[in-house]
């Protein structure tokens, strides 16, 4: 992924962010595919290698009607220290995702980087 993959990501999160917190965790938690289709214990850890983590991410989320809401709440709460598979992106990627969301949080009016 390039940089301005990451910064497409965190534009397409933009219509987030008036949504609270609450709100974007009961979407998730209630419409999520990985809460109510998988065994969250069975599911295979990232390995740390970025194609075979990229790979695991989009096939874990693949269908779920809740990606950019889940993306969205994981960068709020966990920011840069998020760990895992979110709104398709394994860690490594979501962290990146997370220096754009960012900016263009503190920048709303001149958002497009």
């Amino acid at each position: 992924m390039t940089p301005d993959d990451y910064a497409a990501i965190a534009k397409r999160l933009d219509r987030f962010a008036p949504v609270p917190d609450e709100v974007l965790a009961d979407i998730v938690t209630h419409e999520g595919l990985c809460f109510w289709v998988f065994n969250r214990d069975e599911m295979p850890d990232l390995s740390g290698e970025t194609e075979p983590d990229r790979e695991l991410a989009a096939w874990s989320c693949a269908g779920c009607p809740v990606v950019n809401s889940c993306l969205e709440l994981e960068l709020r709460v966990a920011g840069e220290q998020t760990v895992g598979v979110w709104g398709g992106l394994a860690d490594a990627d979501c962290r990146k995702v997370h220096r754009f969301w960012q900016w263009r949080r503190q920048h709303p009016q001149g958002g497009a980087r």
